[in-house]
C-alpha cells in the first residue's frame, strides 16, 4: 500500500531489513514522518555513525553515546507473523504493532540480563510546519542538554550533562514551537509519559507506558542548526524509557532496568486525529495503564 492513509485509518510501514526503521506513519491523508535522502542508510553496519534518513528509528540501549543511536537501528530485523525482532550479543528486542482506526498500539519485549540498564527511544522525526507546536502538561520538569548552552542567559554549569527547568520555557528557553527556523538545535527530555503535536488541523498523540521504569518524552528541535556542515531542519518527538540521551550520563533512576525475570516490557500508543481544536493536555501523564 502506498500513499498516505485515508481518513480514520492510521497506517504504519516498517523496513525490517534496514534496522526496523519506520518509513511511514500516516492518517487522514497526512504523512507524519519526515525523510531525507541518505545513501549510507541502506548499507550501514553495526558500529557505524548514525545515517539520518528520517522516519522513526528504534534506539536501544542508548540514544547518544556509543554506539551512536544504539544498536538496533543498524541491524536487520526478522518478521514472524505480526512480530518483528532484532538480536545482538546480550539483547533481544521484539515489537508487535497493532492498529485499529486512528490508533496504533506497539508492545515491546526486551530480553537481557537481569539488572542490565538501558535507554530506549522511538526516535520519530516528524514533518512539521513552522507553526506546529508541542503540547505537554504545564510545569513538567525538563532536562536541557548542553547544545542549549549558547541560548541561555545563565552560564552552563561546568561539566553538567543537563540543566533543568519547567515546560514550556525551561531556563527561559521557549521550546513548544517548531519555528521559525533560526539556526539553532536543542535536545531536551520532558518528565512526562504523554505529549501531543499540533500542526494545523492535525494532532498526533504519543503515550508510553512502562510501570516501574523511568519514562519521558524527548525533544530534538533542529531548526537548521545541525550538523555544523550543511545543516538542515529536523524535529523529533520521541517517547522513551529513561530520562536522558546517553546511558553513560544516567544516574540512579535515570535509566530503565531489566527486571529479575530477564524481560522488560513496555507499550507505545499513537493516535492521529484531525479536528479544528484539541483540548489541552493535563496532568503528568506518568505511567498510564497499558
Amino acid at each position: 500500500m502506498s500513499g498516505p492513509a485515508p481518513d480514520g485509518v492510521l497506517r504504519i510501514v516498517t523496513d525490517p531489513a534496514h534496522g526496523g526503521r519506520w518509513t511511514s506513519l500516516s492518517a487522514h491523508g497526512r504523512e507524519w514522518l519526515w525523510r531525507r535522502p541518505e545513501p549510507r542508510r541502506a548499507r550501514v553496519a553495526p558500529g557505524d555513525a548514525f545515517a539520518d534518513a528520517g522516519g522513526l528509528e528504534e534506539c536501544l540501549p542508548t540514544v547518544r553515546g556509543t554506539p551512536d543511536h544504539g544498536d538496533a537501528w543498524s541491524r536487520p530485523w526478522t518478521r514472524e507473523g505480526d512480530a518483528e525482532t532484532v538480536s545482538w550479543p546480550g539483547f533481544r528486542l521484539t515489537r508487535l504493532i497493532r492498529t485499529e482506526g486512528d490508533t496504533a498500539v506497539v508492545d515491546y519485549r526486551l530480553r537481557a540480563r537481569p539488572g542490565r540498564r538501558f535507554l530506549w527511544a522511538a526516535h520519530a522525526l516528524l514533518g512539521l510546519s513552522q507553526e506546529a507546536r508541542l503540547v505537554a502538561p504545564a510545569g513538567v520538569r525538563v532536562r536541557l542538554h548542553p547544545e542549549a548552552a549558547p541560548l541561555l542567559a545563565a552560564p552552563w554549569p561546568a561539566g553538567a550533562p543537563w540543566v533543568t527547568g519547567d515546560w514550556p520555557a525551561p531556563c527561559g528557553l521557549r521550546l513548544d514551537r517548531f519555528g521559525p527556523d533560526d539556526g539553532t538545535a536543542v535536545g531536551a527530555v520532558l518528565d512526562t509519559a504523554a505529549a501531543e503535536v499540533h500542526d494545523g488541523p492535525d494532532v498526533l498523540r504519543m503515550t508510553v507506558s512502562a510501570p516501574g521504569q523511568p519514562i519521558g518524552i524527548a525533544l530534538w528541535r533542529n531548526l537548521g542548526g545541525f550538523p555544523a556542515v550543511a545543516p538542515y531542519r529536523s524535529c523529533g518527538v520521541e517517547p522513551m524509557l529513561g530520562r536522558c540521551f546517553a546511558l553513560g550520563d544516567a544516574a540512579e533512576g535515570d535509566a530503565a532496568v531489566v527486571p529479575p525475570g530477564g524481560e522488560a516490557r513496555w507499550r507505545l500508543t499513537l493516535t492521529a486525529l484531525r479536528r479544528t481544536a484539541a483540548p489541552p493536555l493535563t496532568g503528568t501523564g506518568r505511567n498510564p495503564p497499558p
